[in-house]
């Protein structure tokens, strides 16, 4: 699905358009839990930002350098604190935020030299490339994105 440099700069680029999207939904949509006991759309569009804020400052800065990629953070601590900040934060700085560092996150891309997306590298022990490593951010995307889109509130907006 999602083979290319450009495939996947362009979903990214979507993805902006889709959380830009929201900021047309009322208050009540933007804090109801996408099922009972998860997230509410808030809390899933704001937890992706420091997703993409460490995949930018810890990940790509590191991987063709030769060096050591910086430890990840605990998933778990990181996505609570991400919900928190999202239920502290107006739906549009939480949306502002998200499009700020997305943005970041293609104009990195950009950057890529197309033979970088082919060459392997190691996170822990898993051997990826680019491509393989991207696209599984994006198959995360699709999934909150989907959670979103099928809450019967919301199933106006357009698919990316």
């Amino acid at each position: 699905m999602y083979h290319d440099k450009h495939q996947i700069i362009s979903h990214y680029e979507k993805s902006i358009v889709f959380v830009e999207s929201l900021a047309n939904i009322t208050e009540e949509q933007w804090r109801t839990p996408l099922e009972p006991g998860k997230w509410t759309v808030a809390e899933v569009i704001g937890h992706l930002t420091p997703w993409d804020e460490f995949v930018v400052n810890q990940r790509l800065l590191f991987l063709f350098t030769g060096e050591g990629l910086p430890k990840g953070p605990n998933v778990e601590e990181m996505n609570a604190n991400a919900a928190i900040n999202s239920r502290i934060k107006s739906k549009e700085e939480t949306v502002a935020d998200f499009i700020n560092q997305r943005q970041r996150l293609i104009d990195a891309l950009y950057q890529i030299v197309d033979e970088q997306w082919r060459q392997p590298f190691t996170i822990g022990a898993s051997e990826l490339t680019l491509y393989g490593y991207f696209a599984s951010l994006v198959d995360h995307d699709l999934h909150h994105f989907s959670q979103i889109q099928n809450i019967g509130a919301l199933n106006w907006i357009s698919s990316i």
